[in-house]
């Protein structure tokens, strides 16, 4: 069969790499893909928005499945146009989609269907938020309803800041219609897992939890960015949490998305936090997460079209999994999440190791190099039998990057200081 993956990130290449392992694949089309992506996967000239192209397309070619990695597409309701075409898509619909696409609606549908989350409120006026901010105090936690490419939501340390959040949001308009309408939320103390699960209707096939690390510098410091990298599974979190997670939130979520004549098929991931009430819900994405999926998908010992066709089929796919650890760390432009500069040179480094695999996020081929394309540049993995042996084989080949001004990673993914 022939399987087109939309996107062009980091995701995605992991996406192309798991497929590629498909002895029922024959061909790997990526749209619009990155320089890494394309040396696994014919990459086809069409972003991820222009939703008419690759419906046309994926009839041209005669597509057996589309797998769709960003939000912006599914929110725009790429998967409903696949479907109008009769094509195969998998991922929810712009319906279902909304649990990530609006923080009110996602913090709404949590009350109903009592799904444990943080208490909230939702404001379009800047002064009744400040008076809010006023009585409830920090830290607290601002959030842009709409999506914001990963940077819509403070943490305020204090009311000074989570104050300005507002007013950036509101009145600056720092997120465009993103931040037209702000979500304020309790702040939850405790350790975050990213919980991610095949979803079919009520049907529900957990993968195992991973953990990512959001803050840009070493001993969780500095601003938050989309992941700076990531482990599974997670040594801290047992599996009566999971079992508690999976019973309390997700099922309840996809039943819930049901009733509300929101069906939802695709990923459903789950940003929770271990408290001492159980874990609650910070966020629902509705596609894998970034860059969850890449430590994740390498533990997955099935074959992934064969699990999404199970899945859609309402078949149990049986989901098993490696032993050992996978541990992936995020090598980023100098600046990010601010301002960089694209067209750096990546440096020589080596990457036919077996017990290490690189996964392309932001890069570009010119001329037979690799240059860097965006804030996230690559990640560098490894599946090992203990997380300090996957972080120790990442080292090899991270020293490509030490001394270099043009970029930077976190020495301590899997074992921050904080």
């Amino acid at each position: 069969m022939k399987v087109l993956v939309i996107g062009s990130g980091g995701r995605e290449h992991s996406l192309v790499q798991k497929l590629n392992k498909s002895s029922r694949v024959e061909r790997v089309y990526a749209a619009p893909g990155n320089g890494g992506i394309e040396r696994e996967a014919i990459c086809v000239p069409i972003k991820e928005t222009q939703i008419n192209d690759l419906v046309q397309f994926a009839k041209e070619e005669q597509i057996t499945w589309t797998i769709v990695g960003p939000e912006v597409p599914l929110l725009a309701g790429i998967v409903n146009a696949f479907h109008e075409a009769g094509l195969q898509a998998f991922g929810p619909t712009k319906e279902a989609a909304l649990i990530e696409g609006s923080k009110d609606f996602a913090k709404a549908f949590m009350e109903k269907y009592e799904i444990p989350t943080a208490d909230y409120q939702t404001f379009t006026d800047v002064e009744e938020a400040k008076v809010y901010i006023q009585q409830k105090g920090a830290p607290i936690v601002i959030k842009a309803d709409g999506l914001a490419a990963g940077k819509g939501v403070i943490v305020a340390m204090n009311r000074e800041e989570a104050i300005a959040a507002v007013e950036h949001m509101l009145v600056d308009n720092q997120f465009g219609d993103a931040g037209s309408k702000v979500v304020i939320e309790e702040f939850l103390d405790g350790k975050e897992f990213s919980l991610m699960a095949f979803v079919h209707g009520e049907h529900v096939y957990p993968l195992i939890p991973a953990r990512d690390h959001k803050r840009a510098f070493d001993g969780d410091e500095g601003p938050n960015t989309g992941g700076m990298g990531a482990f599974a599974p997670i040594p801290d979190l047992d599996s009566s949490q999971v079992d508690l997670a999976i019973k309390t939130i997700l099922k309840p979520a996809a039943k819930g998305l049901v009733q509300e004549g929101r069906s939802f098929t695709g990923i459903l991931y789950a940003g929770l936090i271990k408290t001492s009430e159980g874990p609650k819900v910070i966020e629902f994405n509705a596609r894998f997460g970034d860059p969850e999926t890449q430590v994740v998908l390498p533990l997955l010992e099935n074959d992934l079209i064969q699990v999404i066709e199970d899945v859609t089929s309402e078949k149990d796919p049986n989901l098993t999994w490696a032993d050992g650890f996978c541990l992936g760390t995020v090598v980023a432009s100098q600046g990010y999440p601010g301002s960089y500069e694209k067209g750096k040179q990546l440096p020589e480094f080596q990457t036919d190791e077996s017990d290490c695999f690189v996964v392309h996020a932001g890069t570009k081929l010119v001329n037979g190099s690799f240059v860097s394309n965006g804030g996230r540049v690559l990640l560098v993995g490894s599946v090992a039998p203990s997380l300090k042996d996957a972080q120790q084989n990442n080292q090899r080949l991270l020293q490509a990057f030490n001394n270099n001004e043009d970029f930077f990673y976190r020495t301590d993914i899997g074992f921050p200081k904080s």
